[in-house]
């Protein structure tokens, strides 16, 4: 063994090179809330091992995603504790990352000599939340399918090239198989690429430059004696990164990755919702969490401010991340003595949270997840009534309808709509749709509308 390693260390010198990067001298008392980072690696691993093993087994075409994400959920060896490991490390990454930023931003890291260090995490950043949007479509149920549509119809609000972003996005004019392998590429091949590179070139950054002290009120950033002071600090006081900090990180990013393992084989991934259906035509569905804030804020703003919000507020977000480095790069590091960097922070997590839970509990999106009506609440298991309870849930109106307790809330309650609507006005209204109701009169066949109105005429109050 000890040939072997004189003989891969003489050719290549990977085993000293390393050594000396792992034991690099790191500030004093470096400690828990510097772990984020390093979790939120562990936790994009996860995601790429887990990523490859799911994609051997799935299908990017319209005509089979769908059954292969069922295949591997309830067939496949490992499959549902395979997709739930990837689910949770998502969810663990966009967290992660978010907190990473966070204890950057509150601890002022981002000053000289450290801004293109930043810069590097903002573009993780938004690598992170892109690869959350384009794995979102992969499971090619109704919710992704219709979350997409909508996200590339905002898009297309952009002034001048508003339809090039859109087309883009799509891979097309409409949400189809070019979509799908559009999206497949970009969130197996070109995001997963991208955010290697820039995790090597923030940890080359992160070397080069250090890793920043623990700030302290009344020692102020000056780039002009920074990094002497710095360098004397390190020789003064500084600990090899291994093994005197790094425990902390190997330590926390255990415990995660424990976690996310436990989750997946208890919880398990997220249900599969319906297929896309194109017959419901004016969908509104809720995204994933990771976006449900501001879908949600969208939803609560009068319409003639969405066009503002949905290009000015992501604009605004970004430049701000950018320009942040740029014009505050020297200064107090101390939260104490910038209390507005503590409000900013306490600020967006309240919205962001605020704003979800709102979402969640908002009857402003069809419910996709919904079972069929049980038989105790149609009250028969067959008959004109049974079969237009299928029909009720097959053509999606159970998605934004209530009855006996069971389906949407975007809609009217319809478990005494027998008693307000006569079987001819129900007729009409199901024909020609109405507000956020498509039309159904070139959807539903004959048999379909009378087994449908049979089943609502069925629906009496109490």
């Amino acid at each position: 063994m000890k040939r072997l390693y004189n003989w891969f260390e003489d050719r290549t010198g990977l085993l000293s090179f390393m050594g000396k990067t792992v034991r690099h001298p790191v500030p004093p008392k470096t400690g828990w809330p510097y772990v984020f980072g390093s979790a939120t690696l562990a936790c994009f691993i996860l995601l790429v091992v887990t990523g490859i093993a799911l994609a051997t087994g799935y299908t990017p075409a319209t005509n089979d995603a769908y059954h292969s994400i069922q295949w591997i959920s309830d067939t496949a060896t490992f499959g549902r504790e395979l997709r739930g490991i990837h689910y949770f490390s998502a969810t663990a990454m966009v967290i992660l990352v978010g907190m990473h930023m966070a204890r950057v931003f509150l601890m002022g890291s981002y000053k000289y000599p450290r801004e293109m260090t930043w810069l590097a995490g903002v573009v993780l950043l938004l690598l992170t939340v892109a690869m959350a949007f384009t794995g979102q479509l992969l499971r090619w149920d109704q919710t992704a399918v219709w979350s997409t549509f909508v996200a590339a119809s905002q898009a297309g609000r952009t002034p001048y090239i508003g339809p090039t972003i859109a087309h883009f996005v799509l891979g097309g004019s409409t949400v189809g198989g070019s979509t799908l392998s559009h999206f497949f590429a970009f969130h197996v091949f070109f995001m997963p690429g991208l955010i290697f590179l820039f995790i090597g070139l923030h940890l080359y950054l992160v070397l080069h430059n250090g890793i920043s002290e623990l700030p302290k009120s009344g020692r102020p950033v000056e780039p002009e004696t920074y990094r002497a002071w710095y360098q004397s600090l390190l020789k003064r006081e500084g600990v090899p990164f291994w093994p005197d900090a790094a425990w902390r990180d190997v330590l926390f990013g255990t415990s995660i990755v424990a976690v996310i393992v436990i989750l997946a084989v208890i919880v398990g991934p997220p249900k599969l919702g319906p297929p896309p259906d194109p017959t419901i035509l004016k969908a509104s569905p809720r995204p994933d969490w990771y976006f449900l804030w501001f879908f949600s804020a969208l939803a609560e703003l009068p319409p003639s401010l969405e066009d503002w919000v949905i290009l000015g507020a992501p604009a605004f977000f970004a430049v701000m991340l950018v320009l942040l480095p740029l014009v505050g790069n020297r200064g107090e590091r101390s939260p104490l003595r910038r209390p507005w960097a503590i409000g900013v922070t306490l600020l967006a997590v309240i919205m962001i949270g605020a704003l979800t839970v709102v979402g969640e509990n908002a009857p402003w999106a069809p419910r996709f997840e919904v079972n069929a009506l049980p038989a105790k609440v149609v009250g028969t298991n067959t008959g004109s009534v049974a079969a237009g309870a299928s029909v009720f849930f097959k053509r999606g109106c159970e998605f934004c309808h209530t009855i006996g307790g069971y389906g949407g809330t975007r809609g009217p309650n319809l478990s005494d709509i027998s008693d307000r609507l006569s079987a001819a006005n129900m007729t009409i209204r199901i024909l020609n749709g109405g507000t956020n109701m498509p039309a159904f009169g070139s959807i539903l066949k004959p048999t379909e509308l009378n087994d449908l109105v049979a089943f609502l005429k069925s629906r009496h109050g109490s």
